[in-house]
């Protein structure tokens, strides 16, 4: 028999009815977790679970399902399901990565230590067991190439073992260390191997280190195979000699190619000591004994040249270009202090050649990588340093004060518009005028002195280029301090006054041509003050106060000198001229400044108006 529609939609009504009580008791038990969870304190970095807030409400009684009666048109089918309700979205759990393990500082510290120790021990069994006569050389040469090769072994095995990247770098560097020392003893001790042959072995070892610390990207085992030497290679060699220089100069430019690539500012110092050390070391000796050395001259130049281009090779790869660029100062210190060993041209001539090459790298330094900068401006205050050198050791002082000063004019113009140039301007205009003041000091300008023909003629040279240096350099600044331009009204009131009264000596004696150059420079004084007169009455009225300041206080100094100086030291002809000249000067000064300034306030007056 057929069931009918009503009983069938009663049975289902039923049904929804128990699916409704069931959400309602599911319900009630994920609020009460949730009461749970919230009162328990959190842990870790996970959130409270929430339940969607449509499950938030209280589960209903429990009740007879309602009949409710079939309606004529069925709602269902126009009913649409909205969104799935939306879960909590939970942070991902945080999972630490595992911490390496660090062979730490305590291994290193011991490695170094025996290395250090290793080494000490193959230069006691090179040196003083021949000194004292324990076995045969070719015992001792052999058993330490054999240490040698057994340590580097070693290391190659260790070096792929867990743990062992400590220890393996340690045993290569005293190993290659080792042989390098070696190759030393053979060449300087035992004289079995000359000088060329035993540079392109421990060049050839040294380089065959170098390579497997690149290898390795070991930045400490390429130091270990350099430091070491640096102090242990002198007592193998008896001292610093011209061969453990070559040696040390080997070592140095081998060490170029395994830092291509690698940041290792380290190892860029180590070279530089390794390079700069024995050399200097070295330049003091012969100074000492007094006898000149051109090999170690040109040991010196050689030192210099690795040291510029391994920094210009290795700029691009560097971030520590300050570093790297003081490193190379300290690289080229060599041939700055070359005339401890050679004679004062000489050094001259390679103190000028080490300017000139730093002073073209600053000028193509904007085509250089890694150039411009720090480095350009370390760079240019090197080549000035080393043209003081070349001009100090090149001249006597009688010749060394014009030059400075004309090479700090010269740079004060052409370097305006960088800093550098502008401080080594100052320096130069600084040294040129102390120099000068050492031949010719002031003392001479207030009583009459009698001096030599040449430091006459170089005070006299010197004066004109001190007084040109005064406005070029504070031109190069583009200052309109009225302190600076004080400054240089003062120093050109030196210079002329110099100029005039040495030039008076020189010519007329120390008598009547001491007077005549003080009447002349009291002349001058005033004709300067008159032209910077001129000068401001033919500027706009706000730029007028410099050089009016300048000339009051040249009338002032003038006047001061004309009857505190001139007036009792003067002698007939020489005080009644100075007086009249003055005094017409500052007539027609007070008579003519008037009349330009009235003349350029109606042409400004006139323009201002078109």
């Amino acid at each position: 028999m057929t069931e009918s529609p009503s009983a069938v939609i009663s049975r289902l009504s039923q049904d929804f009815a128990a699916i409704s009580r069931q959400l309602g008791r599911v319900s009630a038990d994920l609020a009460a977790l949730d009461r749970i969870l919230a009162e328990r304190p959190p842990s870790g970095s996970r959130q409270p679970l929430v339940p969607p807030p449509a499950w938030h409400a209280a589960a209903p009684q429990q009740q007879a399902a309602p009949h409710y009666p079939l309606p004529a048109t069925p709602p269902w089918p126009n009913y649409s399901p909205g969104p799935p309700p939306a879960w909590p979205q939970f942070p991902p759990a945080v999972v630490k990565a595992p911490k390496r393990r660090s062979s730490g500082w305590i291994s290193k510290l011991l490695a170094v230590a025996g290395v250090a120790v290793t080494l000490i021990g193959v230069v006691l069994l090179l040196v003083l067991a021949a000194q004292a006569g324990i076995l045969r050389p070719e015992f001792r040469v052999a058993a330490g190439a054999i240490l040698a090769g057994a340590l580097v072994g070693a290391a190659g095995w260790l070096h792929n073992r867990p743990g062992g990247r400590v220890g393996a770098i340690a045993l290569a560097a005293t190993g290659i260390a080792a042989g390098y020392i070696d190759i030393i003893a053979v060449t300087t001790i035992y004289d079995w191997v000359s000088a060329g042959p035993g540079l392109i072995l421990a060049a050839a070892i040294a380089g065959g280190g170098l390579a497997l610390a690149r290898r390795w990207d070991s930045e400490h085992l390429a130091l270990l195979v350099l430091v070491p030497l640096i102090g242990l290679a002198p007592v193998v060699t008896d001292g610093f000699t011209l061969l453990l220089v070559g040696f040390m100069l080997a070592l140095s430019a081998v060490s170029v190619p395994a830092a291509l690539g690698r940041d290792w500012i380290w190892l860029h110092g180590a070279r530089v000591g390794a390079a700069v050390l024995p050399v200097l070391a070295a330049l003091a000796g012969r100074y000492l004994t007094s006898s000149d050395d051109y090999w170690l001259a040109g040991a010196s130049a050689i030192a210099a040249v690795v040291a510029l281009g391994s920094t210009l090779i290795l700029l691009p790869g560097t971030v520590n270009r300050v570093a790297m660029a003081l490193l190379t100062a300290i690289g080229v210190t060599p041939v700055l202090c070359v005339g401890l060993a050679v004679d004062r041209v000489t050094a001259a001539l390679m103190a000028a050649t080490l300017a000139a090459a730093l002073l073209a790298i600053v000028f193509v330094g904007e085509q250089l990588p890694g150039v411009p900068g720090v480095v350009r401006q370390v760079f240019s205050a090197l080549s000035a340093v080393a043209a003081l050198i070349a001009v100090t050791a090149a001249f006597d002082g009688e010749v060394a004060g014009p030059v400075l000063l004309a090479l700090g004019l010269v740079v004060a113009v052409a370097g305006r518009r960088d800093i550098v140039a502008r401080w080594a301007a100052l320096a130069f205009v600084i040294i040129g005028a102390v120099v000068q003041l050492s031949y010719s000091p002031p003392a001479f300008l207030l009583v009459p002195t009698e001096i030599a023909r040449a430091a006459a003629v170089s005070t006299v040279v010197s004066s004109i280029l001190l007084a040109s240096c005064a406005v070029a350099v504070v031109w190069s600044w583009g200052s309109t301090s009225r302190t600076l331009w004080g400054s240089a009204v003062g120093v050109i009131i030196y210079a002329v006054t110099s100029f005039t009264v040495t030039l008076g000596v020189l010519i007329g004696g120390v008598g009547q041509g001491f007077y005549a150059g003080h009447m002349a420079a009291t002349i001058c004084w005033i004709a300067l003050a008159a032209g910077l007169f001129g000068y401001a009455a033919r500027l706009s009225r706000p730029q007028r106060s410099v050089p009016i300041g300048g000339g009051l206080g040249l009338v002032a100094a003038a006047m001061a000198k004309l009857f505190l100086f001139d007036l009792g030291t003067l002698d007939g002809v020489f005080r009644v001229a100075v007086f009249i000249v003055v005094g017409l000067i500052l007539l027609g000064m007070g008579a003519g400044y008037a009349r330009l300034l009235e003349q350029q306030d109606s042409k400004a007056e006139i323009t201002e108006k078109r």
